[in-house]
């Protein structure tokens, strides 16, 4: 132990006992999420919210759940190849599966902070009950994506998801409260977004405008909204294009798409004028089946 330690351990035992338990407590989570194959988890102290000033004070930890001292947000990636494939039932079933997941993962990560004496509270990867719900009131009591911003998981980009530097948006997230103070991650210095719009070009409502002032766009939730109502209609919810086309994330390397940009922003001119273009023979084989045929996919029209 170097001699400026050892004088602060002796001046200060308490300090350096608590920072200990801090890491060690820290190193309890990582391990956790280690074995649970939890893809990304970051921890933002509760004060990042108030410094940062850009959610409102209402939704912010603290005003949530007063003890709250840290919060960890725990991530699962959205494999490409389905994603491509939205909207679908198999789409479909990947957003439930992952939810679940995340779910459990916070349930019980939550559990284990409160045996090991942490006051502990998580808030659910969804914070709403319909379509109905979020038609009266567009909004969920507590929001991931910053929550992950200031946890040091990723960037928020022109379409106003999460963009992490492993799987651009194609993620579900949680949140796990707690009281225990565990020591922060930094967060991401550099934008992730590279402002190519492709997000907002795809969009099937148009709901995603680009700001030449700002990498965040502007976004029209209630077009969102209408298309989500659409899907969940028809029982292939949720859209989830924009995470699609994104062209940021590593997980673009390991499926090894050349030209899968051009193929994306001509997809919806090519299936108008020919629903069974062999070269979207893939992902047009998956809407198919399992989906009632009454109306067309994300039209809302006979």
């Amino acid at each position: 132990m170097k001699d400026r330690e050892k004088k602060e351990e002796a001046t200060h035992p308490g300090k350096r006992a608590a920072s200990r338990t801090a890491e060690d407590l820290k190193k309890d989570v990582l391990r956790f999420c280690r074995e649970r194959g939890v893809d990304l988890v970051g921890f933002a102290p509760a004060e990042r919210w108030d410094e940062a000033a850009e959610v409102p004070p209402d939704f912010r930890p603290r005003a949530i759940w007063a003890p709250a001292r840290t919060v960890i947000v725990m991530g699962v990636e959205m494999p490409l190849p389905i994603v491509e494939t939205t909207p679908s039932v198999v789409h479909m079933e990947l957003y439930k599966t992952a939810n679940i997941e995340l779910d459990r993962l916070a349930y019980d990560l939550m559990r284990r902070l409160n045996r090991r004496g942490h006051a502990s509270f998580f808030f659910p990867r969804d914070g709403y009950g319909s379509m109905r719900a979020l038609r009266e009131n567009n909004r969920a009591a507590f929001a991931h994506v910053p929550a992950a911003k200031y946890a040091g998981l990723g960037t928020i980009g022109a379409s106003h998801n999460l963009l992490t530097p492993g799987f651009g948006p194609r993620v579900r997230l949680v949140s796990v409260f707690t009281s225990a103070e565990i020591p922060p991650d930094p967060m991401l210095g550099k934008e992730l977004c590279i402002k190519c719009e492709a997000c907002a070009q795809c969009c099937p409502k148009g709901a995603i405008r680009m700001r030449p002032d700002r990498v965040v766009g502007d976004y029209d939730d209630q077009a969102c909204l209408a298309m989500a109502e659409e899907l969940v209609a028809q029982r292939c919810f949720p859209c989830g294009i924009c995470t699609k086309v994104c062209p940021i994330g590593k997980d673009r390397i390991l499926y090894k798409q050349p030209g899968v940009m051009k193929k994306y922003l001509g997809e919806a001119e090519a299936l108008a004028a020919n629903p069974d273009d062999p070269q979207y023979q893939a992902w047009t084989h998956l809407r198919k089946y399992g989906v009632a045929r009454g109306k067309k996919q994300g039209t809302g029209k006979e």
